[in-house]
């Protein structure tokens, strides 16, 4: 049997969760997993289903069915094949923590993804890529090629079909109209240290202020610098035995762990987006 997982949400109104149960039932699914949450403040409801289909179910099938549901509740929705797994690319530069984390959970299925590219703005990691059997793709950044690059990353993106875009400490802003044209399909990582430890050696500035928490946080890229979405967050404590070089060492390793987290919810379609919070149904 397959898996398929649909998305929604709406206004709040009685009845929501039978209509979806009841449409699912005389397809022929079965429900094995579902989660649900009403934002009060604002009315709207969000749901996430995992069903199990009959053989002579498909996708298309059951959109067709579901359609009259979505209608009467004017629901934003989708549907997703669990079988059928995101393409991704990475884009990373000179620091590899993130990309390094990111190759092992795709090589030994952590991650349910295909993996059809890397992107980066030095040649640092074309071998290390290469060595995995991976498409390395070598586009470099100044002030003049900017929007050229990003022209020609755009297009790989459509001839790739890409799902998903990782910036896997990709030190490169990108730029108001990408963040735009990608929205909901880019995820970043950074140190939560911000807006406090800004610029350059973040946790050499937070080791001379005497921190106790490190963390690192995911989101969605938007056109506001580090200030889209929020996916996953993680924090690990340290004192004043911690150098500065300890500190450096912490921070990337819980980077790695929340980037990988974050990333595993959005290919298992667990995100929903409202406005500028999102609903994690893990």
């Amino acid at each position: 049997m397959k898996k398929i997982v649909l998305k929604l949400s709406c206004v709040d109104k009685r009845g929501i969760v039978g209509a979806v149960g009841e449409c699912i039932a005389k397809q022929g699914g079965n429900i094995v997993e579902s989660g649900q949450f009403v934002d009060a403040e604002h009315g709207r409801f969000f749901m996430r289903v995992c069903f199990q289909t009959p053989p002579e179910m498909t996708i298309s099938s059951f959109r067709q069915a579901f359609a009259e549901v979505a209608t009467r509740y004017e629901m934003e929705w989708d549907l997703f094949d669990l079988a059928v797994k995101p393409r991704v690319l990475i884009m990373v530069s000179q620091l590899g923590h993130c990309l390094n984390d990111l190759l092992y959970r795709h090589s030994t299925e952590q991650l349910p993804m295909e993996l059809v590219g890397i992107v980066s703005n030095h040649e640092t990691f074309r071998r290390r890529v290469e060595h995995e059997g991976i498409a390395f793709h070598h586009l470099p950044i100044t002030p003049e090629t900017k929007v050229q690059q990003e022209a020609r990353l755009l297009d790989l993106v459509s001839e790739q079909a890409v799902d998903l875009v990782i910036l896997a400490r990709y030190m490169q802003v990108l730029t108001d109209e990408l963040s735009t044209r990608l929205a909901g399909r880019v995820i970043n990582i950074h140190h939560s240290f911000l807006p406090s430890f800004k610029g350059a050696r973040p946790y050499h500035q937070a080791h001379d202020r005497g921190v106790k928490l490190i963390g690192a946080t995911a989101h969605y890229v938007t056109a506001e610098l580090d200030e889209g979405p929020i996916i996953e967050q993680g924090i690990c404590r340290v004192d004043h035995t911690a150098t500065a070089s300890d500190m450096v060492a912490i921070g990337r390793d819980t980077e790695c762990q929340v980037l990988a987290k974050a990333v595993k919810l959005h290919l298992e379609h667990r995100v929903l987006l409202n406005g500028h919070r999102t609903i994690v149904f893990s």
